[in-house]
């Protein structure tokens, strides 16, 4: 049985857009290089994001602009390319900007102000390289890792649930062919290799809300959730991978359980 990474994405702002690359960096007990780059928070005052910024223990979901709150931005995507942060709609490039220039910076929060009135204000852009703007667990602590999707598993809920499931749903890193459905959840605690590197299959992936959005748009078509929770017991798709080494990983790689 073969086993191969179909697929690499990373998300240059938190919550929001996955940009599809071919090859990635891999940093060891962090993850993907420029993953999470960048957040938008929300409805905090300069000072208190600028706090969040910079220490990852005063970070919260709701602090942040995320698909969850803020539906309206799954018609956009950002992308980050060559030290340039870009916001696209319709593959129609809206605004660029170095996302080190603080002019810059608050003409790309002024304009996702004024697309969307539906955007609660004040957001002000956010950049960590050293500490990434990952997803906290239920303990509160920073999950540092990659999110690994099984395109099979995905055809069994379509299967189960008689309707398209789009994988771009679940905004993952790496998605794998070839592994049997639902095979990641027996494999928890587990080491695997991807072009030589280890990684370690930390934890299951609860689902939220967002993954209710149809691609490109702000529309629900289904609950998600409660169906994975219908049919399986659960609300969980994909697992987090924890890298244990600096390397890189490129679409078409095996991997070795």
């Amino acid at each position: 049985m073969s086993i191969t990474i179909s697929s690499i994405y990373f998300s240059p702002v938190k919550s929001i857009s996955f940009q599809q690359i071919s090859k990635c960096q891999i940093k060891k007990n962090i993850g993907i290089v420029n993953d999470r780059l960048f957040a938008f928070s929300r409805l905090l005052e300069s000072k208190k994001a600028k706090r969040m910024e910079e220490d990852p223990a005063m970070r919260k979901l709701s602090n942040f602009l995320t698909l969850k709150n803020t539906p309206v931005l799954n018609k956009y995507s950002f992308e980050y390319n060559k030290g340039k942060l870009e916001l696209i709609k319709n593959k129609k490039k809206l605004v660029s900007i170095n996302p080190n220039n603080l002019n810059a910076i608050k003409l790309i929060e002024k304009k996702i102000s004024t697309l969307e009135s539906s955007v609660k204000t004040p957001i002000f852009l956010l950049k960590n390289k050293n500490e990434p703007f990952f997803d906290t667990n239920s303990g509160g602590e920073v999950m540092n890792s990659i999110s690994l999707i099984n395109h099979n598993s995905i055809k069994d809920i379509e299967d189960k649930i008689s309707q398209k499931v789009e994988y771009q749903r679940f905004r993952g890193n790496f998605y794998i062919e070839g592994l049997p459905p639902w095979k990641e959840r027996d494999l928890l605690g587990k080491i695997i290799k991807i072009n030589g590197l280890s990684f370690k299959i930390d934890e299951n992936i609860p689902r939220c809300s967002a993954t209710n959005l149809k691609p490109r748009t702000d529309k629900s078509t289904f609950n998600l959730p409660l169906k994975l929770k219908q049919f399986y017991g659960h609300s969980d798709l994909g697992v987090y991978i924890l890298p244990l080494q600096d390397g890189e990983i490129s679409s078409g790689d095996q991997v070795k359980f």
